[in-house]
């Protein structure tokens, strides 16, 4: 069963589609997810534009106008490249199960390369998932297992009912999630991730520390519960869509690169890496407060009317 959300018209689905192996992340399955991220952030003049690397020397160029990332900083080249596309994405699938992980009994029979290239693929999904300039938000409508559970955590905003299974399951089979485990070491508390690790065991969505949007699970009544769930979904896909979208791309550029700011060997500073970061995040600012949207929103506050965003 399945009560889907109803999405603004600048929102778009991004389907996990294989319900028969409970949505096992096959081949097929992930050149599809790459497939449908890469056409969300192909312009029409064919370019991709995803994210810059998350790195916080590319802040001088971004400062410069480089013109690689100019879409990215200029409101009317964003207009005009990127005015056709999603402004929120949403990841779901059907069935009891969001996500299986890897189709392990697809991975027995397949030749060195085709494993190769399964495993670059997932990588790749996950990258194109947190270099999306739009914001992707995870319908975790069941279980989450090994790389399902890294593809859900990786989504900017996974929305979950309270009861839902997140598992690393592969210590069962001498095969620990070390990969899966990336993405979910840097969304929960890092001591449950290695817990879930190391004991392969299951972790309800409302264990994990906020990591997840938590729907409460209405008692006794599951079709209620998944229409809670639906209109949580179409509750934050809203307020996403309603925001302006170059901000909003710079911005999740901008909180990835500053939490990898950790001060070790920056100019021997040492420390947490706070102090590098807020400098870093108040460069940042300087650059938001250049933009049309950033005038518009200080002009509309002042004026005390609802701002008309330009992208």
């Amino acid at each position: 069963m399945a009560i889907l959300p109803n999405l603004p018209a600048r929102a778009a689905f991004l389907q996990l589609d294989n319900f028969a192996r409970r949505n096992a992340l096959s081949l097929s399955v992930l050149r599809s997810l790459r497939s449908q991220l890469i056409t969300f952030n192909t312009t029409h003049s064919g370019k991709v534009h995803i994210l810059p690397p998350f790195k916080p020397s590319l802040l001088s160029r971004l400062e410069a106008h480089d013109p690689e990332y100019a879409w990215l900083v200029d409101a009317e080249v964003w207009r005009r490249e990127r005015e056709r596309l999603p402004k929120v994405i949403v990841l779901r699938s059907s069935g009891g199960v969001f996500c299986s992980g890897h189709d392990l009994k697809e991975l027995r029979g397949l030749s060195h390369d085709e494993v190769k290239e399964t495993f670059a693929l997932c990588a790749e999904v996950m990258s194109l998932i947190r270099r999306s300039p739009a914001p992707v938000v995870g319908i975790i409508s069941g279980l989450a297992t090994a790389a399902g559970a890294q593809l859900a955590l990786t989504t900017d905003f996974p929305i979950a009912l309270a009861s839902t299974p997140f598992q690393l399951p592969g210590a069962s089979i001498g095969l620990p999630c070390t990969s899966p485990v990336t993405a979910v070491s840097r969304r929960i508390n890092p001591a449950l991730a290695y817990r879930m690790l190391a004991t392969a065991e299951e972790v309800r969505a409302d264990q994990l520390g906020g990591a997840v949007d938590v729907v409460p699970d209405p008692p006794g009544d599951y079709f209620r519960a998944l229409q809670a769930l639906s209109d949580r979904v179409e509750e934050v896909v809203g307020r996403l869509e309603g925001k302006a979208a170059q901000p909003a791309a710079l911005a999740k550029w901008a909180f990835w690169t500053q939490l990898g700011i950790t001060g070790v060997n920056r100019d021997q500073k040492g420390g947490d890496g706070y102090e590098d970061a807020a400098e870093w995040a108040g460069r940042m600012m300087a650059l938001h407060a250049r933009s049309e949207d950033a005038e518009e929103g200080m002009s509309a506050f002042v004026e005390k009317r609802v701002p008309v965003w330009k992208t």
